[in-house]
């Protein structure tokens, strides 16, 4: 007799696709950190593998300089997505907001923003295509939001608008 949660296994599986799943070995080379201070700003934020094999983002943001962002970013190969209808975070904030963002090409100037509160706990956050906007340098821009045809980068970022430390843990990033 097949048990309840292996059914349940076997259609996640069937119904999702993982994008990044980090373990202890996982190689933070594809992953870079892009602060204000490509535009004069002050913020730092950082990016490792922790003991229990999460990715960690973390820093300060600073509002010096006319600045106030600090995101990670991951390129992946093109990768289509037109059988998904949203990502699936499990992650673990520090109760600040943070924005999940991707780009459908690597080569566009915009991204696709969807907003996320952390609570302090691990959590599952589930962030549907259709309300993910585009946006550039702060902006939303009068474009539809994303269809969800292909996925080429993802990226993590905070800019809540003053000066604080941030600490974002992240265990997978799927499609769902």
């Amino acid at each position: 007799m097949i048990q309840l949660s292996t059914i349940l296994t076997i259609y996640f599986m069937m119904n999702a696709l993982l994008i990044y799943d980090f373990t202890k070995d996982s190689d933070t080379r594809n992953w870079y950190i892009v602060d204000d201070v490509v535009m004069g700003g002050r913020s730092n934020g950082n990016f490792y593998i922790n003991s229990e094999g999460n990715g960690v983002f973390h820093g300060f943001v600073s509002t010096e300089n006319y600045g106030g962002f600090s995101s990670v970013r991951h390129r992946l190969e093109k990768t289509n997505v037109e059988k998904f209808q949203s990502f699936t975070l499990k992650i673990k904030g520090d109760g600040k907001i943070y924005q999940f963002r991707i780009k459908s090409s690597h080569t566009d100037y915009y991204s696709y923003i969807a907003h996320f509160r952390t609570t302090g706990d691990w959590q599952t956050v589930e962030l549907p295509f259709n309300e993910m906007y585009p946006s550039f340098r702060g902006r939303k821009l009068d474009l539809p939001n994303y269809r969800g045809d292909t996925l080429e980068e993802i990226a993590f970022l905070i800019a809540n608008k003053k000066e604080e430390h941030f600490k974002l843990e992240i265990e997978s990033i799927n499609l769902k």
